[in-house]
């Protein structure tokens, strides 16, 4: 690595965010196009309650790029001098870009869900479940909805389901029949469950969940979360969280970079990852 002080530095912050895979997916990237020595890819845990000392932070040392995981993604986008038009219809940001001292807001999410579905199925009139209505789940659902799905909600606090629905004209399922379950064509889980210290919980009950299904989960530790376990054994086709870490990651390099991702070295480095 030839890093000098003209190399950019890009930044993910979360809380937390020691599990990160991001910067050796991008570093690798870097690497694997030869512009190592001008791009840097660097990890930190930032509580949602300093974002904005952060953000103030990224102008004043000319941090490149900013990535934004939980819980940030919606908190930071009142420091941004822009936020561009997918991103505001979303109502979160997972991509900051300093252009010249001015803050610019992506999202990238929405790309990461929707590519791997639309590898194996057209989302068009499909039945699908969010599990969640934080940030990812926004860009989820608008996602889902920009290709043509039919999209319902389901979340533990009920009242966030509902103003999520409303704002994406949506509906919304509280599950009291389990058995709806095994209706849905599509069931994404955007919820923390499943990664520590939940890795033994599901984020619903598994047992209606049949072979005619998909089921993603974006939690990508651990690979292979609960969820995805279960749903195997009842013979549906999976997708697995690396999926939208990659699509969401290619994009957000490109971003950063103005250069085509290598994907497949970025997935190569994805899937050897422990």
């Amino acid at each position: 690595m030839k890093l000098s002080a003209k190399t950019k530095i890009c930044l993910i912050i979360g809380d937390p965010v020691e599990h990160s895979l991001s910067p050796v997916m991008h570093n690798t990237g870097y690497k694997a196009l030869g512009i190592e020595d001008q791009f840097v890819f660097l990890g930190a845990k930032v509580m949602v309650e300093d974002i904005n000392v952060v953000v103030n932070a990224m102008k004043k040392m000319g941090i490149h790029g900013l990535t934004c995981t939980i819980p940030h993604k919606t908190e930071v986008m009142k420091f941004l001098d822009k936020i561009d038009e997918t991103a505001r219809r979303i109502g979160a940001v997972n991509t900051v870009l300093n252009k010249n001292g001015k803050l610019i807001g992506f999202n990238t999410d929405w790309l990461g869900a929707v590519v791997p579905l639309e590898k194996i199925t057209n989302l068009s009139g499909k039945k699908t479940l969010v599990l969640g209505a934080g940030g990812a789940a926004r860009a989820v659902v608008f996602g889902l909805l920009k290709k043509g799905a039919d999209v319902k909600i389901f979340n533990r606090t009920k009242e966030k389901a509902i103003r999520l629905a409303e704002e994406f004209q949506c509906q919304i399922t509280d599950l009291k029949k389990l058995s709806e379950i095994k209706d849905f064509d599509i069931i994404i889980n955007t919820t923390s469950v499943g990664m520590k210290p939940w890795e033994k919980e599901t984020p619903i009950p598994t047992e209606f969940i049949n072979d005619k299904q998909i089921v993603f989960d974006i939690v990508y530790v651990p690979h292979e979360t609960k969820l995805l376990k279960e749903a195997k054994k009842r013979g549906a086709k999976v997708i697995h969280g690396v999926e939208m870490l990659l699509h969401q990651g290619t994009a957000q390099f490109e971003i950063y970079t103005g250069k085509k991702a290598p994907e497949k070295i970025m997935r190569r480095t994805l899937m050897s990852s422990p």
